[in-house]
């Protein structure tokens, strides 16, 4: 099933009843588009489509853009992932505004930062710094208020989330859990493709190790 949605964005922030039926959502708020972008869904065979995505022109500044893909699972995985699709791209953003106050009124602090720019290795990313805490944060609230879902038992149901916020030059990248975010560059006239995140699963020793490290458990089921 492939499924592309297009609206102002005003129609969209509205927090959508249980994300209503949308598993698409394309928000353009400014007019000047900054590339191509698509999205595609396709239904498995395991019942209802529980995937959901958000792309985003014009985020906060009209050289940005916000990129998310959410994979439900579990029982209600298909309403949680709809959920955090219409909720997660307009929390970080008001977390990225806090962060930025912040920054401006503690700027006397010093913060150490690492900058892939070789021509200014030596200067502070203000910006990269308060779109990871904005994300972190962002990520905390949503789980909190799933939590809080009244009509939602969301015990054994979640979404995988993938972000990625293009700014000018530059893309900040988050994941939670097993979807992944992959880059297409080419090189000798054939598209390479380049895994920018790692999977979060328990069967990496890595991700096993962090679970038991919350007391939590990593067993297989049949």
């Amino acid at each position: 099933m492939g499924i592309c949605i297009s609206s102002e964005s005003s129609a969209i922030h509205g927090a959508p009843e249980e994300a209503r039926d949308e598993n698409v959502l394309v928000f353009e708020a400014t007019k000047v588009l900054s590339g191509l972008c698509s999205a595609y869904t396709k239904q498995g065979s395991k019942g209802l489509n529980q995937d959901a995505a958000t792309l985003f022109q014009g985020y906060g500044t009209e050289n940005a853009a916000f990129c998310g893909v959410f994979d439900g699972h579990g029982k209600n995985g298909h309403i949680v992932s709809k959920i955090v699709n219409s909720r997660l791209s307009p929390l970080i953003l008001s977390q990225k505004k806090v962060h930025a106050k912040i920054d401006t009124v503690q700027k006397g602090d010093k913060i150490n930062y690492v900058d892939t720019d070789e021509d200014n290795s030596s200067a502070p990313n203000t910006n990269c710094h308060e779109w990871k805490e904005a994300i972190l944060d962002a990520f905390r609230v949503m789980e909190k208020e799933l939590k809080l879902q009244e009509n939602i038992d969301s015990t054994c149901s979640g979404t995988t989330a993938v972000v990625v916020i293009r700014q000018g030059e530059d893309l900040v990248i988050a994941n939670l859990g097993d979807s992944r975010a992959i880059l297409g560059t080419i090189s000798d006239g054939e598209i390479i493709p380049i895994q920018l995140t790692t999977d979060m699963k328990p069967g990496l020793p890595r991700e096993a190790e962090r679970i038991r490290s919350c007391n939590d458990r990593v067993f297989a089921l049949k």
